[in-house]
């Protein structure tokens, strides 16, 4: 007797969870060639609203851990990733269509650069920060700390290691993110959420989204209690720039996109453009 197969109803990872989207609608997600291979959850303005709220909560704790402990979270990330390789690997191949073999080593990129990005968390301060010069007995010190909340329109055609390589530098150094994923190209970005909830990120510091760009992204950009937004994913110029309209409500940063090589040496551009710059001035004891 035949099997039936098991159809998947993907959720959104908010916070911690796997909720429905609070519109209860959803959508179908097929290959490359145009078969069927899920339904994802189609978010809502009040999902991108509930993903924020549990952002801002998480970011007050995870900018509190230590540099060396974010580094080795990110670090687990890879290792559970690297236990589910032939999953991701079979969803790139349906999403990107690419061959198995390229596919394997889109996956390995993807691990390799959260290993690259956790391994900058304990240095960030040493590079990005300053020692200043001045005249008088006193210290004057730049020191680089997180933006706090930011929203990811991810990249669009890369589903999984352009995914990777604009999460990892977000919360890297203690920002807290929401993550619209690819629209037509989401799965590797639910098994992501489902790598997330079984490693040690805690809860709500990266929440991913799926559904559509139009749809949801504006509100993001006008979310009042969002600190910067990367449109990596916007390809719509329109969009874009309406994006970057509602952004200035509040001067959030923008970061505009500016690769489609996302094997491409990544550098600490991605970084610093979510860092901000806090000066102390400390007084030389006698």
């Amino acid at each position: 007797m035949a099997r039936l197969e098991v159809r998947k109803t993907y959720k959104l990872y908010i916070g911690g969870a796997f909720p429905r989207s609070e519109s209860a609608r959803s959508y179908e997600v097929t290959d490359t060639k145009g078969r069927f291979l899920a339904n994802a959850a189609l978010a809502s303005r009040k999902d991108a609203r509930d993903s924020v709220v549990a952002a801002r909560k998480a970011q007050a704790g995870w900018v509190k851990a230590t540099a060396y402990n974010r580094g080795q979270v990110l670090y687990r990330v890879a290792e559970v990733m690297e236990g589910r390789r032939a999953q991701f690997v079979d969803e790139v191949v349906a999403s990107e269509g690419l061959t198995a073999r390229r596919a394997e080593a889109v996956v390995e990129a993807a691990i390799d650069r959260w290993v690259w990005y956790a391994g900058w968390a304990d240095k960030l301060a040493q590079v990005l920060g300053s020692t200043n010069p001045v005249a008088g007995p006193y210290y004057n010190f730049s020191v680089p700390e997180p933006t706090g909340v930011v929203a990811v329109v991810a990249p669009q055609e890369s589903s999984l290691l352009g995914l990777v390589s604009v999460i990892a530098p977000v919360v890297v150094s203690g920002n807290a993110c929401v993550v619209l994923a690819s629209e037509d190209r989401p799965l590797p970005a639910i098994t992501l959420s489902e790598v997330l909830a079984t490693s040690d990120v805690p809860g709500g510091v990266i929440n991913l989204l799926t559904g559509s760009v139009a749809e949801v992204a504006p509100w993001l950009a006008s979310h009042m209690d969002v600190n910067a937004i990367d449109i990596a994913g916007v390809d719509d110029l329109d969009l874009r720039a309406s994006l970057e309209v509602a952004a200035a409500d509040n001067l959030k940063r923008v970061r505009r996109p500016d690769t489609d090589d996302w094997t491409a040496d990544p550098g600490l551009s991605r970084i610093r453009s979510f860092l901000e710059t806090k000066t102390v001035w400390h007084p030389i004891g006698v």
